[in-house]
């Protein structure tokens, strides 16, 4: 093969449901990417993994596979490659051949990616000299060790490699980098080495450009009302890289869906989430962007090229997450003349009412959504508006807590100022939290387990 289409249908878990799907009927793609795990995501699977050993995965996913079961019969050529497997790739193997059982494909090929998991083996990994000092704050870990709920590496596209020659038609992975589903796919078709540094970068561009789905296709596009009407995206195409042996790549969207493809809304996409543009690392290869050209090659197909690359970091992103106690939110709305300030005077209100009752919460927030506070400082002066919503959030180790503080939004609508309204429906409850702690790991301590059977040898 000497070009492959790569299609993304996902960005992140809820992304649209049908978008798999429109993607495939129209899409002539060789390969289906869907990436769905954001940096926490994995600690709500791990999460659902306690309550429930056979969860831990994305549960839209088997969901999705259903759907795709015409086109899966219909183009035999069509390989899935998914971060779906979260915390528990198996069971989600597992989820998934018993749809296509259902459907009687009991042949089709289904690999479970994992070796991703280190909290089974953190002790065993901080014995070994692993550090796992907080990146950004150099903190160490000793501070939350009793509270971590799940730390997973950031795999590379090795795993994927070897499932895909083992001749898996679906992969099932858990965390692995997001450009990675495509740099799987394009290593096992092209046959590249892993120290084909700009081939890999080339692949690397075109996943990170197709990752979050329809971004690069219009979605959050900073221009999408500047031409003279709004760019129509009801019905988005989802982004499609074509990506060629020699490493050249093309993004571009099914013809006759809505959305665009231009230099801009890939440029936009191509700078998100980068950090250094010289130095994107992957668990792939150090790619530099700082070269990358983009050119408008025809209706909706931009050409990319320039990708350079250099030997893959020594280590393994690692997220990790760990218990952080409880938070709670509350909203009004509060209407008429002065209603930022009446706003801004309901939430103290509240505030003073919960230490009146002797509960003092550790942190606390009140914004008035309509009156500037989503991007504080970051709006023109306008006209004082009429109405605006209070919302006011709190967190505290004391779950107690949080529910006295819930308790105090509802008086307000009668022991408040006049123009308190909007407090419907059942009273909020806290939630636990869980925080974010980048980190890393040697790569030589991290091996892929790759898993392929049958779908109708899954469920045995």
């Amino acid at each position: 093969m000497t070009s492959i289409r790569v299609g993304n249908a996902a960005g992140f878990w809820g992304d649209n449901l049908d978008a798999p799907r429109l993607l495939c009927e129209s899409g002539q793609l060789d390969y289906l990417t869907l990436e769905y795990l954001a940096e926490l995501t994995l600690s709500i699977l791990a999460h659902l993994k306690s309550r429930d050993h056979n969860a831990g995965f994305v549960s839209d996913f088997p969901t999705v596979v259903e759907s795709l079961i015409p086109q899966l019969r219909a183009q035999p050529n069509l390989k899935i490659v998914t971060n779906a497997g979260g915390m528990h790739p198996s069971a989600c193997a597992a989820a998934v051949s018993g749809i296509l059982q259902k459907a009687g494909m009991n042949d089709v090929r289904v690999a479970a990616v994992a070796g991703d998991d280190l909290l089974p083996q953190l002790d065993t990994y901080l014995a070994a000299g692993e550090p796992f000092q907080n990146l950004e704050t150099g903190e160490a870990l000793d501070q939350i060790r009793p509270q971590i709920a799940s730390a997973n590496a950031y795999l590379g596209a090795a795993g994927i490699v070897q499932a895909l020659r083992q001749e898996a038609r679906i992969v099932v992975t858990g965390r692995v980098a997001d450009a990675s589903l495509t740099v799987g796919p394009a290593v096992h078709e092209f046959g590249w080495d892993w120290t084909d540094w700009n081939s890999l970068a080339a692949a690397t561009v075109a996943g990170h450009l197709i990752e979050c789905g329809a971004q690069a296709t219009g979605g959050m596009f900073s221009e999408w009302d500047r031409h003279g009407a709004p760019l129509a995206l009801a019905n988005v195409g989802y982004p499609i890289a074509e990506i060629s042996d020699g490493g050249d790549v093309v993004i571009t969207k099914p013809s006759g869906t809505e959305g665009a493809v231009t230099v801009a809304t890939v440029a936009e996409q191509l700078v998100y989430e980068i950090g250094d543009p010289a130095h994107y690392l992957t668990p792939d290869v150090d790619a530099d962007f700082s070269q990358v050209t983009l050119t408008q090659i025809g209706e909706d197909r931009v050409a990319v090229a320039g990708a350079q690359g250099g030997p893959a970091p020594e280590n393994f992103k690692v997220s990790l997450a760990y218990r952080d106690g409880y938070m709670a939110t509350g909203s009004l709305v509060i209407c008429g003349r002065g209603a930022i300030a009446k706003a801004r005077a309901c939430g103290q209100i509240i505030l003073d009412r919960v230490a009146r009752a002797g509960v003092h919460l550790q942190r606390t927030n009140i914004e008035t959504l309509g009156g500037g506070d989503s991007v504080p400082g970051g709006w023109p002066d306008r006209p004082e508006p009429w109405e605006v919503v209070l919302r006011v959030t709190a967190h505290d180790p004391s779950k107690p807590n949080l529910e006295r503080f819930l308790r105090e939004f509802a008086p307000l609508v009668t022991a408040g100022p006049p123009g308190v309204t909007g407090y419907t429906g059942p009273r909020p409850k806290p939630y636990p939290v869980m925080a974010y702690w980048p980190t890393l790991i040697a790569q030589t301590r991290v091996t892929p387990q790759v898993e392929v059977r049958a779908a109708g040898d899954w469920t045995r």
